[in-house]
């Protein structure tokens, strides 16, 4: 009997310490490199202040779209804000704003404030939209082009390269 106890004890150590070695290796950082060259399907956001739905269809109609995904309460929002309204001058490209988790009040005084770059404005209420595309915290944008497909995210706030980067795409 104190032999069976032996090996069990050894076996659910030997257990352990594998499943600790191979989860060591596993990359468990954030990561929607995946994401690039694929399709964008299933957008159905509501437009701010209106009961109709921004569509695949209406992504369709732009060359390239920036979809942008903020909220009032985000400071890194706020920085990555004069990128936004520099992009918004770009002829080629189109800027979808996303608002996430926020309130509507909220959202239409940060809007006020510092100035409304998008083009077309929804909400995401719940926050559901915006994790069916890949998004788990704001800011994040996704470069989309009228094939729908994902030419580049961004995670965090936009930057002064991310900023050059777009504009060399769109251009």
């Amino acid at each position: 009997m104190k032999k069976i106890i032996k090996i069990l004890i050894f076996a659910i150590l030997f257990f352990i310490i594998g499943v600790f070695f191979i989860s060591l290796n596993k990359d468990s950082n954030y990561n929607t490199s995946s994401l690039i060259k694929k399709k964008v399907s299933n957008i159905n956001l509501q437009y701010f202040g209106k009961n109709e739905f921004y569509t695949e269809n209406d992504l369709k109609k732009n060359n390239y779209t920036l979809i942008n995904f903020w909220a009032s309460w985000c400071s890194p929002c706020k920085k990555e804000h004069p990128i936004l309204m520099r992009l918004s001058k770009e002829k080629n490209l189109k800027l979808l704003g996303v608002n996430f988790k926020d309130k509507t009040k909220q959202a239409e005084i940060f809007l006020d404030d510092l100035g409304n770059p998008y083009d077309f404005l929804t909400k995401d209420k719940l926050g559901k939209n915006s994790v069916k595309l890949g998004i788990y915290g704001i800011p994040e944008s996704i470069l989309v082009n009228k094939n729908l497909l994902i030419l580049k995210k961004f995670i965090g706030p936009l930057s002064f390269e991310d900023l050059n980067s777009i504009i060399e795409i769109i251009n």
